[in-house]
């Protein structure tokens, strides 16, 4: 599988899913015009409100296209990160990264080629988050050394995932 390379934040529009529980709504809805201000089309997968809701539900609907090539990228929030990074990792082709800083939010990209971020809502100012993704979009895969390491997962996904 090829490793992707971040597109120009400017030029062409490009689908981003996006997908919260009802930790993740406040940030999820603040990040849509932001994401949008960068070139982005947010594919927003819900949750609609504050209503509790479990993020399984929703972290399997961007993880599924994700996986399945249908989106090149997507951004999962709930509490803390932590339930959304199970769930997004289960799925073949998924590299999904919890960053909730931004020396992650760039070593996921560089080192890892993440495909999918996921953020604590409960844990990351809205400022913040807004430049963690910036920097998540921005940072290109470095590819070298890093590439073996991710041609190694893509074998054991191959392996154990016929």
């Amino acid at each position: 599988m090829p490793h992707s390379s971040s597109k120009n934040l400017k030029g062409k529009s490009m689908q981003i899913g996006l997908a919260c529980d009802h930790g993740g709504f406040d940030l999820k809805e603040e990040l849509k015009p932001f994401l949008k201000s960068l070139g982005f089309e947010p594919m927003d997968m819900g949750t609609f409100n504050e209503d509790s809701v479990d993020y399984p539900d929703f972290g399997v609907l961007v993880a599924e296209k994700v996986s399945r090539r249908e989106l090149e990228k997507g951004i999962l929030i709930c509490g803390t990160g932590i339930g959304m990074s199970m769930v997004a990792n289960k799925f073949p082709r998924v590299r999904a990264a919890l960053a909730n800083d931004l020396y992650s939010s760039r070593c996921s990209r560089e080192h890892n080629d993440a495909n999918i971020l996921i953020i604590g809502g409960r844990i990351v100012g809205k400022g913040l988050a807004k430049e963690i993704v910036r920097v998540w979009l921005e940072t290109p895969f470095a590819g070298g050394r890093h590439k073996k390491r991710l041609e190694k997962i893509e074998a054991l996904e191959r392996e154990r995932f016929k």
